[in-house]
């Protein structure tokens, strides 16, 4: 059974440690339930709590703003601006040296502000809601963020 919350995501994930299989799998009930705002906010609103690895923890918060602002849901949840919930390090999805360029420019302002760089809609799945169509996103660098500050030095 899909994971009925992003409370569930964290609460499996601490059983087995496999937090991005629970998220597609949450994902995949989320859009399921396209259309039925009520619900599908009832599934972001409660905080789900740490998991105690800075980087899910920050996507997961990630997660949450996204897709209440993707959906158009009534509210964003406020467990989304712990500061836990941002990165201090910039995390590149997919950590791929060549599209780190590319994904500054085009990652979701959910993703941005806590340093994940992603593609322009990060939470597709088989069953996305293509009727809705696609995500238009600035090609404007996050305001704030020197662009020689998120790339390692080549070793």
């Amino acid at each position: 059974m899909r994971p009925a919350s992003l409370c569930e995501v964290v609460e499996r994930a601490r059983a087995d440690g496999d937090w991005d299989h629970h998220l597609q799998n949450f994902l995949d009930a989320f859009y399921a339930l396209d259309g039925d705002i009520t619900a599908q906010g009832a599934m972001i609103a409660e905080d789900p709590g740490f998991l105690g690895d800075a980087r899910p923890d920050a996507f997961l918060g990630g997660v949450g703003e996204h897709l209440a602002r993707r959906w158009r849901l009534p509210f964003i949840p406020a467990w989304v601006r712990h500061e836990a919930r941002y990165l201090d390090t910039a995390m590149f999805v997919p950590d791929e040296r060549n599209l780190r360029t590319y994904l500054l420019c085009v990652s979701p302002v959910s993703f941005r502000p806590r340093l994940i760089f992603t593609g322009p809609d990060p939470l597709q799945r088989a069953r996305f809601p293509y009727h809705r169509g696609v995500v238009r996103m600035p090609l404007t660098f996050p305001q704030g963020l020197a662009a020689a500050a998120l790339f390692e030095p080549e070793r």
